[in-house]
């Protein structure tokens, strides 16, 4: 793929101090465009900008978009890495499969993200638990009005210098287990990474913040009692020295972070369950004494251990709302891993320029 270059004459100051989440934007952004007949074309690099669409623009109206999100992250060896982009590309196309938008090449995608982050690269922090956030996603751009697939497309690559997305870092959070709004329903988008899903999260979202808990734990649509996943992250258990896990079901997203921690922990030993696990198997095992551990794990947070569920009038806390032993080396291992600290064993990383 050939990639044109326009770089920025008047380049952003960097952010000083600490970095929140999502909150500024390097000095450029990728860019490439979807007409039928002519396929994707006119890949560029440009500096950050504004984007014009018209007001009868299709994902105004009808919601055809998607995203994706990653990591870049320069090592004390100041190497530039990337973790596991190929499952970012093949993800993207699972979203746009179910969202009728054109395939988009994988090694395209890759190749993609690699270019700008190399432009970028000085705006990649280096603190510990910081990183270059990459925000690839695609949105349907037709001046039409009718609910059809768009002809149309913009293929959009965005970065963002970013801390911990937890302020309280590696502090476990509460959780609030949804009992009346449902998220997803096999047969739907809940495996799709598109902004809907996130949209149908919001007022659960306020409600959880409301009685003081960070995020929402989703119960299935159907049966409304068996886990699902959380809004921004996979969940995990420790039970009875097993890692649970929900199995996916279509209404589940296939979490990257979630795929390396099973990974990771069967090449540790650990027993690993992909399965249903129903609300009151987990207040039984905590009363019980045999839920050990509970942890999210996403791109953003890459995990986060959890200190107490909320479920009903039931308030479950979870090792005495400290981070356990399996959380934290996990996040040792994945974290070291994606800075270049520790031997990738597995072949996830991926370098930026030589």
């Amino acid at each position: 793929m050939e990639i044109k270059i326009t770089r920025t004459e008047t380049p952003k100051a960097k952010p000083q101090g600490k970095l929140g989440f999502g909150k500024v934007f390097t000095d450029h952004m990728f860019i490439m465009n979807y007409e039928e007949g002519k396929g994707w074309h006119d890949a560029r690099i440009v500096p950050y900008q504004s984007i014009t669409l018209d007001p009868s623009a299709m994902v105004f109206h009808y919601g055809q978009e998607m995203f994706e999100g990653l990591k870049a992250y320069k090592g004390a060896d100041g190497k530039v890495r990337l973790f596991r982009p190929d499952m970012n590309a093949k993800r993207t196309n699972a979203t746009n499969q179910r969202l009728c938008i054109p395939q988009l090449p994988e090694e395209d995608f890759v190749e993609a993200v690699k270019a700008v982050v190399e432009v970028d690269q000085d705006w990649i922090p280096t603190e510990d638990g910081t990183s270059l956030y990459i925000r690839p996603f695609i949105i349907a751009t037709d001046e039409f009005l009718g609910v059809a697939p768009s002809k149309t497309y913009l293929f959009i690559i965005i970065l963002s210098p970013s801390g911990a997305y937890y302020e309280s870092g590696l502090a476990p959070v509460g959780i609030w287990i949804e009992d009346d709004y449902v998220r997803a329903v096999r047969g739907g988008m809940g495996f799709a990474k598109t902004g809907g899903n996130y949209a149908a999260s919001l007022a659960a979202q306020v409600k959880a913040h409301d009685d003081g808990y960070s995020q929402v734990l989703w119960l299935d649509g159907v049966e409304r009692k068996y886990i699902e996943e959380v809004g921004a992250m996979n969940i995990f258990f420790k039970i009875d020295g097993k890692i649970v896990t929900p199995m996916l079901n279509g209404s589940i997203l296939p979490g990257i972070t979630r795929n390396s921690v099973i990974e990771v922990c069967k090449s540790w030993g650990y027993e690993v369950e992909e399965r249903r696990i129903s609300v009151d198997e987990l207040i039984s095992a905590q009363k019980e004494g045999r839920l050990e551990e509970c942890f999210g794990t996403g791109t953003a947070a890459v995990i986060s251990p959890v200190g107490k569920l909320r479920y009903k009038d039931d308030v479950m806390l979870i090792n005495n709302n400290e981070i356990g032993e399996v959380s934290q080396k996990l996040y040792d291992t994945i974290t070291g891993i994606q800075w270049g600290k520790i031997e990738d064993k597995f072949g996830w990383t991926v370098n930026v320029g030589k």
